[in-house]
């Protein structure tokens, strides 16, 4: 994408009354505004679902035309991703779905405690490389950030390409005494996975999917009861 296109794009979202661009140190400082207040933004008190990583949003768009009944937040750094997502809303007049672009290390200032019902990790950098392990979405420290923000009954899913990712999430969650709700090494071929898993796909999934590569799944929750 040539530096002229990304410009127009970080203008266009500026503009986007669905796109939310808070600044970090106004994050780090505490005074973001929405966070505790996301049903002021959404006019309603409906449940809230994360997509970290959202990329283009093709996750994010599909979760929230299938459940009208939920308000969804594509979160990504990338602003010439989300205007994808955040004008194909628009042009959709979708109005229970939004982007917000921020670092996700600082999900847990940007919403409150027990505010968000369910997030979505979809397809993520696996980080394979030791030195860049504290950069894995799945490690202790944004597992506990999740915990903050979700509620009490909330669910995380992972659905990736990795199967490093998925090993290496799941041996997290053993050694921290988190509960698997679900896992699978291979949705596609062995059967049981949720609907809502297998009925969207992104452009690299479909992709994926044509070299024959298994897509794995797995969800948890931190308070099964």
């Amino acid at each position: 994408m040539g530096s002229k296109n990304k410009l127009k794009r970080f203008r266009d979202n500026a503009s986007f009354k669905n796109v939310i661009q808070p600044e970090r140190d106004e994050v780090l400082r505490g005074d973001f505004e929405l966070r505790n207040r996301w049903e002021s933004f959404f006019g309603n008190a409906n449940p809230i679902v994360l997509e970290l990583g959202c990329g283009k949003g093709e996750y994010t768009l599909a979760l929230s035309e299938q459940n009208p009944d939920k308000n969804y937040i594509g979160v990504d750094i990338k602003g010439a991703r989300i205007w994808s997502g955040a004008k194909a809303a628009l042009e959709d007049n979708r109005s229970n779905v939004c982007f917000l672009r921020s670092q996700i290390e600082l999900i847990d200032l940007l919403f409150g405690p027990g505010e968000v019902s369910e997030i979505w990790i979809t397809f993520p950098d696996p980080q394979i490389k030791y030195k860049r392990t504290k950069h894995r979405m799945t490690n202790l420290k944004f597992i506990e950030k999740y915990k903050h923000i979700l509620a009490k009954d909330g669910i995380v899913h992972l659905k990736t390409d990795s199967e490093f990712m998925h090993g290496y999430t799941l041996g997290i969650l053993h050694a921290s005494e988190i509960p698997v709700i679900y896992s699978n090494h291979d949705i596609y071929n062995n059967g049981g996975a949720p609907e809502e898993v297998l009925r969207t796909q992104t452009y690299y999934e479909s992709q994926y999917l044509e070299q024959d590569k298994p897509i794995t799944y797995l969800s948890f929750r931190f308070n099964p009861e």
